[in-house]
């Protein structure tokens, strides 16, 4: 089972993040959190790299159901989507997201199942209405 969905764009880094929000939206998820990577290594080591940002994606009534089935499951969520700029192609911008079905393997119970594919349905829309 591959950790990631994926596309790469071919765009700049901001355009990237604005269709990523976008299409999450339409899935329904909102973005919880968001880590600027790269500015958070710039600041507390001096280190640079790419553009990296982490979205933490939620989609309310899905983490409602996973949390009806292990309160535990609290410590996968939100599912988390980077966009990062490639650092071997200036051209392209990689959108990244976790694959809610790891959270079943993971977890080990397989309650979360219907939960965990339907999150990854969506999250696939979502990636594909980016390319």
């Amino acid at each position: 089972m591959a950790l990631a969905l994926s596309t790469t764009l071919h765009t700049d880094f901001a355009d990237a993040v604005e269709r990523t929000r976008k299409a999450l939206s339409d899935q329904g998820f909102g973005v919880l959190t968001e880590i600027d990577v790269t500015a958070t290594l710039r600041q507390k080591l001096g280190a640079e790299m790419e553009d990296y940002l982490i979205l933490g994606a939620c989609n309310p009534p899905l983490a409602h159901a996973a949390l009806g089935v292990d309160r535990q499951i609290g410590l996968l969520l939100p599912c988390n989507v980077v966009v990062r700029k490639d650092p071997s192609n200036d051209d392209a911008v990689l959108v990244e997201a976790m694959n809610p079905e790891l959270m079943v393997q993971v977890a080990g119970d397989p309650a979360l199942k219907e939960v965990a594919d339907t999150a990854a349905a969506k999250l696939r829309a979502a990636i594909a209405a980016l390319g």
